[in-house]
């Protein structure tokens, strides 16, 4: 079995004229839990419905377990048998919640007595065992995901897609469906691709994560995005000014009004004011560190917030606290410009 799950090459979607997604080559590995990481309108939802073989791109081509998808109906059926979709906001039939995850087993035939058994289990697998006889509707909305997912692992799928699963529910669900997400990759070996916006999640959860940003699969992490105008020198070189008037050097061919992107595993940190002298060095005061499993990410006030990620046993050889004055290095390969 091959370790690709999905293989995307020249992938578009467009929408009344508008590219909303537009990659060039993207693969995502079995057997992970990959995050697809990106402010809103970036084109995460629109991913996850081609790879739910539930919308069709533009142009391109979409490889699942080395397949070439073939998007004419009828001819992805038994593809969406092995991948299911829970959308943001689920919607469930107003009867009893055990219904609602019997229903795809119903379908299919499952013998009565070993429906029920499935779904006793499913619904103790996402904490929702005590709802088993309530009713879906008066579910609050962490419930109601939880209670979806649930319903999804019914249809014993390879892999599951989670749109922005944690989004508008309380802290208790939210940490009850990232503990779900950990189980049923870790316990049922089903592979788990969700969309998130919130990067310590991503860290958190996620083998893998890939950055969307208008479309289009970036390098960097999205909180080290910024707006500036890319200016020529006499000699040539391009300078990328952004706001507050730091001022970077670029490779690109671009000018005028554009964004730009910084690899934060990229930037280079240093105590050491003999860097100065380096291309893209600035000063800056360290505001904020946060744990990230075996990573720590610092973020640096150098006139606008940016952040560093780094392995945790470099970033404690540098002795470095919270106020501590530093210097970053942003070599030119870690901008990317949009």
């Amino acid at each position: 079995m091959s370790p690709v799950l999905f293989e995307l090459k020249n992938l578009k979607k467009v929408y009344d004229g508008r590219t909303v997604l537009d990659l060039e080559r993207l693969s995502l590995d079995r057997g992970k839990i990959i995050s697809l990481l990106g402010p809103n309108g970036a084109g995460k939802t629109t991913l996850l419905e081609i790879m739910a073989f539930l919308s069709s791109p533009s142009s391109g081509e979409v490889w699942f377990d080395q397949e070439k998808v073939d998007f004419t109906t009828g001819k992805v059926i038994h593809l969406r048998r092995k991948v299911v979709l829970v959308e943001q906001q689920s919607i469930l039939f107003t009867t009893k919640v055990w219904k609602n995850v019997a229903f795809p087993l119903k379908i299919r035939g499952t013998p009565k007595a070993r429906r029920q058994e499935i779904v006793e289990e499913l619904l103790d697998l996402v904490g929702m065992g005590a709802f088993r006889h309530g009713k879906a509707h008066r579910l609050s909305g962490g419930e109601t995901q939880r209670v979806a997912i649930a319903r999804a692992l019914a249809c014993f799928p390879e892999v599951i897609l989670l749109d922005e699963p944690t989004a508008n529910v309380d802290v208790e669900n939210q940490i009850a469906i990232e503990r779900i997400i950990q189980e049923i990759n870790q316990t049922k070996g089903i592979s788990v691709i969700f969309t998130t916006h919130n990067m310590i999640q991503a860290s958190r959860l996620a083998d893998e994560t890939v950055f969307l940003y208008e479309g289009k699969a970036a390098r960097s992490i999205y909180e080290n995005i910024f707006s500036g105008h890319i200016e020529t020198e006499r000699n040539g070189c391009k300078r990328c000014v952004l706001q507050h008037g730091l001022s970077l050097g670029v490779d690109s061919e671009k000018s005028g009004p554009v964004r730009i992107s910084i690899d934060p595993s990229a930037v280079k940190i240093s105590q050491n004011q003999g860097n100065a002298s380096l291309e893209n060095t600035f000063q800056g005061k360290l505001i904020q560190l946060t744990d990230q499993q075996s990573r720590v990410r610092v973020l640096v006030d150098v006139g606008i917030p940016l952040s560093v990620l780094m392995p945790k046993e470099m970033f404690g050889s540098l002795g470095l606290g919270m106020g501590d004055d530093v210097w970053l290095t942003c070599p030119q390969q870690s901008i990317q410009v949009f």
